[in-house]
């Protein structure tokens, strides 16, 4: 019985000489990639706004 009883304190005591030090978790940058506006974007809306005033006109 003694033999069991210090070999649960020896366990509980490696446990927790194992489970003391803290690490600082790595969270890797998430990389955000910045795309240029197109030329196009910027004629779309005045050909709709023509093609509206044209169709409205008509």
């Amino acid at each position: 019985m003694k033999k069991i009883a210090l070999a649960g304190l020896f366990a509980v005591v490696g446990t927790a000489a194992l489970a003391t030090g803290y690490v600082e978790p790595y969270v890797e940058p998430e990389v955000v990639v910045a795309h240029s506006s197109s030329s196009v974007g910027g004629v779309v809306i005045p050909l709709l706004l023509l093609v509206l005033v044209a169709a409205l006109a008509s």
